[in-house]
């Protein structure tokens, strides 16, 4: 297990719960908007905003953060993240912000609390890059988008 270090940003509700794996088996920690002024905010369709958590959180090197939608709130009113998934990395420090997108048909109310997205822990490799000749052969080649077929 990898231990993340959590501050509170000035201001932020102490009360709201950290993030949380809701079962034994989630493999994301469900994020909760957490506003200075404990009160709501309505993103209208095709809208998207940056929704505090209240938080700052420390990742050991070797180690990101990707904040992900969640899926019932997805399904059941077209909440999403439109950088899906966004990462932090291990050097950041800053508050952690969630940019949340209405892509549903009605308003949706964020209410201090409410779970509006998911962190999943994971290793991060880093590449070396070099140019080359040439790059070798596969049975693919160069086919883009749709080049496999479909089903």
């Amino acid at each position: 297990m990898v231990s993340i270090l959590v501050t509170y940003d000035d201001g932020a509700d102490r009360d709201v719960a950290l993030p949380s794996y809701e079962t034994s088996g989630a493999a994301g920690a469900d994020l909760r908007a957490n506003f200075a002024d404990r009160g709501s905010v309505t993103i209208t369709p095709g809208a998207r905003m940056l929704v505090s958590t209240g938080l700052r959180i420390e990742i050991p090197d070797g180690f990101e953060a990707q904040i992900r939608p969640r899926s019932g709130l997805a399904l059941k009113h077209g909440i999403t993240l439109p950088n899906a998934p966004g990462t932090i990395d291990s050097d950041y420090r800053g508050p952690l912000g969630v940019i949340v997108m209405n892509a549903g048909d009605a308003p949706f109310v964020i209410s201090h609390g409410d779970r509006i997205a998911q962190m999943v822990v994971a290793p991060v490799v880093q590449a070396r890059f070099e140019v080359a000749e040439g790059l070798g052969d596969t049975a693919r080649g160069a086919g883009g988008f749709g080049s496999t077929g479909q089903g």
